[in-house]
């Protein structure tokens, strides 16, 4: 059991490896592309995307959802929504430090260098996306929770990313780790925050 979640853990950080590989492959010519397909409608709509996508709205919605599941006595449904806003937390505070570290130029920043080091100004904070790593942290857990409930809000964190790539405001890499920082942040939660509430599921619904 132990070889096979190895093994299963080795497949995921490879595919993981490959799949940042080829986003910072691609980050110039999609840059390019979002830059040169602009359109004034799209444009709107994804900045109200992006407006209600950011962290404060996500973690808004995660104490509402937790307080009317407190307030219905749903024990497992207020863990759950407890270990999103969990999850939302660390996958940001860790995109922010990263951040704050590497000082990434935004795509629409015209700079010598791409990445600057420590840097306090917002242009040159485009590593990773934190629209993208609390929205992914925070769903995924939902995900990995509840299926069938989680797929279905999967094109939340999906629409979040794409808006982020179409406004300038990140490199294609740049959502991509930040969609792995979240994903990493929602397992970790998961495992150690919501272990019991998803062995004693029932079998049917693991399924799911």
């Amino acid at each position: 059991m132990k070889r096979a979640v190895v093994f299963y853990w080795l497949i995921g950080i490879l595919i993981a490896a490959i799949i940042i590989a080829v986003a910072f492959y691609f980050d110039v010519s999609v840059a390019n592309f979002m830059a040169t397909h602009q359109d004034a409608a799209i444009r709107s709509f994804m900045q109200n995307v992006s407006r209600f996508g950011d962290w404060p709205e996500h973690f808004l919605l995660g104490l509402i959802l937790a307080g009317v599941a407190w307030w219905r006595r749903n024990k497992k449904w207020t863990r759950i929504f407890l270990a999103m806003l969990i999850a939302l937390a660390i996958a940001g505070l860790a995109g922010r430090a990263i951040k704050l570290t590497t000082g990434r130029a935004r795509p629409s920043v015209k700079s010598e260098q791409m990445w600057n080091g420590p840097n306090w100004s917002s242009k040159y904070h485009s590593f990773p996306s934190g629209h993208v790593d609390a929205s992914t942290g925070f769903f995924g857990v939902l995900l990995l929770a509840r299926r069938r409930i989680g797929l279905a809000c999967l094109s939340i964190p999906l629409f979040i990313g794409l808006s982020r790539l179409y406004l300038g405001a990140h490199y294609l890499s740049d959502v991509v780790c930040a969609a792995v920082l979240g994903i990493l942040s929602a397992i970790l939660v998961t495992h150690f925050f919501l272990r019991k509430t998803t062995e004693t599921r029932p079998a049917a619904e693991l399924q799911d």
